[in-house]
């Protein structure tokens, strides 16, 4: 074991230590996205992971719906939140929608296998958010250990010209109240 007997270094390492505590108490938390708020310009990916989509140049300039859940194949999420945007699709792009995305903390083969089991193709993009960088800097993440620890929220989203329009976060997170297809208000 190392000691240090010089008292100066003993003060300069004490000095570093409180000074570093007091930077990492003082950092700037994130809040979750608001209604009003310009999306964070960030990389998702569709099909492979060569297949880049930046989710503000997706929205530039048009609405889009957006929802996320935490995870594909999941039994809420397969039975009942990604079935209904698809049945929803086209009446949602004749009233001016012009793309409906599906976003999940998973890998884009993961999510593409799972848009081919319910038939998006042409109705939502199935968009996979891998280390969670979009979730994470919406701050509408949470842990679940069961699904593998880092998941999204369960919310949908309106968006138009990349600023949040409309925005429904479940309040457990996970359920499945205002966040499905016929709870969303896309026609302002």
């Amino acid at each position: 074991m190392f000691f240090t007997a010089n008292p100066i270094i003993r003060g300069v390492s004490t000095f570093v230590k409180r000074t570093s505590r007091a930077l990492h108490a003082s950092q700037i938390t994130m809040a979750p996205i608001q209604v009003g708020d310009k999306l964070p310009s960030v990389d998702l990916y569709e099909d492979s992971p060569a297949n880049k989509v930046n989710i503000c140049d997706l929205t530039n300039g048009k609405k889009v719906v957006l929802f996320a859940v935490p995870g594909a194949f999941t039994p809420g999420c397969s039975k009942t939140h990604l079935p209904g945007y698809v049945q929803n699709a086209d009446k949602m792009k004749a009233d001016g929608v012009a793309e409906i995305v599906c976003v999940s903390v998973n890998d884009p083969y993961v999510m593409a296998a799972w848009g081919a089991q319910h038939n998006t193709k042409g109705k939502v993009r199935m968009l996979a958010d891998p280390s969670g960088n979009f979730i994470k800097a919406l701050d509408l993440g949470t842990n679940l250990p069961p699904l593998g620890g880092f998941r999204s929220k369960r919310f949908s989203m309106v968006i138009n010209d990349c600023k949040v329009e409309e925005l429904n976060v479940e309040p457990d997170g996970t359920g499945l109240s205002c966040s499905l297809a016929d709870k969303l208000n896309y026609k302002k």
